[in-house]
């Protein structure tokens, strides 16, 4: 499909974009020009802080205007001017002829708000002829069509009661729920597990044929690109340094830096570990079970996040957990820490935590440290960077001086791939991976004992993830750490976990080791995710 064949719906001209940031100009977006045709998918694919959401929250107005602005450009949609657009013309525009499925989806769902009642809102809010019983059956239709499980017992769930991929297929929902001329897709298959994108992208394909819907895809996933997109563009810098077909693309790549990110992905064994360690902590049917309230606030039923899970993470090992969105990976992470309320013996370093309340569990707090799957709802707005890091220093280490702090704060954000002038920034002004990899920083500066790792790739492109593995490795070989992995990129998971547990509908299906796990899985749902994961990475090298 070529360009000119395309009645052209979206035209983008040497758009820029900057930021101010303490009085002086940060240029996120460089001359940046390209056309998408109805129907076509373009995708927008480099590291993170490469401009790519830059430029997609430019076609939405949704940067932080005035402190973004545009010097120069012009976006046209059907030759419509956007840059500069009236707040009317843009909600007219936001959600109806343009929708987007964003990156965070914790941040862009209202969390005092059932998942139903934010999509009818949408589909009113465009169409206000609807009638409520109308809404409530195609809410449940759409719900159904992006994979959601029990898709009538969720309308009336609110987001934090979700997984991260179930809150991403609510969003997808909500996009595609007025049939828009374009949608902006900003990493939509980030938070979803192997077995599920596949369905998601499919699903996104067969919409985009039956509605005639342009996309534009930002994506750092380069299997994604190769099944989605007709054409790519390559970013860095701010940049585009290499457009063209996508066959082309990846077939014969011009540019050093495109040939970069085609060669990027986490390689290496774990970490060798000598001896039998005793376990640094371990769990006998943990239990987490969230009741389901009906009439008066009465309990009609339990949702059973985690039934009766039984595990144990040898000290300086790390333990993966793999399954499917909404297997109770992530609670299981919470419970460990006692975030989440559960039953069952959670014994840490000999010490059952379950006989410790709020309070006492404060000093065992610098020793147990978790990295969000979502970092910038886990990032204060109102704190620099250098503040966010350092926040817990004066609490756990109060024997460091203000320079001793300082220098500590230093030293991490440059071990996690960030430069020491980020410091005065604010989470705002960083991409998704960046603010990733600062919730990391946060995270092991206070050099714990367990860190739990719920999907800290996730959000970042290859080539970092391959640096973060490779930063986690040098971390647990130097301070002994132990981890909890949660992922759903197997890649990953194999490159850095000793032992593998697999959960399905909160219970453990099959552990073992990763060795065992990855080459003679036992169960036929482990050997699904496997197989998922293969098919994903032969997309990726066909």
């Amino acid at each position: 499909m070529t360009e000119t064949l395309l009645s052209s719906l979206l035209t983008v001209e040497e758009l820029c974009c900057s930021f101010r940031s303490e009085g002086r100009i940060v240029e996120a977006v460089k001359g940046v020009s390209f056309t998408l045709g109805k129907g076509e998918t373009l995708a927008l694919v480099g590291e993170s802080g490469s401009g790519k959401s830059t430029v997609a929250m430019s076609v939405l107005q949704l940067l932080p205007y005035p402190i973004a602005f545009h010097p120069s450009g012009s976006i046209r949609l059907g030759g419509q001017e956007i840059v500069g657009a009236s707040a009317r013309t843009m909600q007219t525009i936001r959600g109806n002829r343009v929708a987007l499925i964003p990156q965070e989806p914790l941040t862009a769902l209202n969390p005092l708000h059932t998942i139903d009642r934010q999509i009818i809102e949408a589909m009113k809010l465009h169409d206000p002829a609807i009638t409520q019983a109308e809404a409530v059956a195609k809410t449940i239709e759409l719900l159904k069509l992006v994979g959601l499980r029990d898709a009538e017992k969720r309308l009336k769930s609110y987001p934090h009661q979700l997984s991260g991929g179930q809150r991403q297929r609510i969003m997808i929902a909500m996009a595609l729920a007025n049939e828009p001329d374009l949608l902006i897709a900003d990493e939509p298959t980030t938070a979803l597990d192997v077995t599920v994108q596949a369905q998601v992208l499919d699903l996104l394909k067969d919409l985009q044929q039956r509605l005639g819907m342009a996309m534009l895809l930002i994506t750092h996933d380069l299997g994604v690109v190769r099944k989605m997109a007709e054409r790519v563009c390559v970013m860095t810098g701010g940049k585009i340094v290499e457009a063209g077909e996508t066959a082309r693309i990846f077939d014969d790549p011009q540019h050093s830096y495109t040939k970069k990110l085609l060669d990027a992905t986490p390689r290496g064994d774990p970490l060798r570990i000598e001896g039998e360690p005793a376990p640094l902590v371990r769990t006998e049917d943990l239990k987490v079970h969230f009741p389901i309230k009906g009439w008066f606030g009465r309990p009609r039923g339990h949702v059973k996040a985690v039934d009766g899970v039984t595990l144990s993470i040898p000290r300086g090992h790390t333990l993966g957990v793999v399954g499917e969105s909404g297997s109770g990976k992530s609670t299981l992470g919470l419970a460990l820490l006692r975030i989440s309320r559960s039953e069952g013996p959670i014994i840490f370093d000999g010490e059952n935590l379950h006989e410790r309340n709020w309070k006492q569990m404060r000093p065992l707090r610098k020793r147990m440290q978790i990295v969000f799957q979502d970092p910038f709802a886990s990032l204060s707005p109102k704190m620099t960077v250098g503040q966010i890091i350092g926040e817990g220093l004066p609490i756990h280490r109060p024997d460091l001086t203000p320079d001793e702090r300082y220098e500590a704060v230093g030293r991490i954000i440059q071990e996690v791939g960030l430069p020491l002038d980020v410091l005065d920034r604010y989470p705002h002004e960083f991409s998704g991976g960046q603010r990733q990899r600062i919730a990391i920083a946060r995270a092991i500066i206070l050099r714990p004992d367990l860190v739990i790792l719920d999907e800290p790739t996730s959000a970042l492109d290859m080539s970092v993830q391959a640096q973060i593995v490779d930063l986690l490795r040098a971390l647990q070989a130097s301070h002994g750490l132990t981890y909890l992995f949660i992922s759903h990129d197997l890649k990953v998971v194999k490159a850095l976990a000793h032992e593998v547990v697999v959960m399905k509908d909160g219970r453990i299906v099959e552990q073992g080791t990763s060795h065992q796990i990855f080459t003679d899985p036992r169960t036929d749902y482990t050997r699904d995710l496997i197989a998922a994961a293969l098919e994903l990475r032969a997309r990726r090298a066909a």
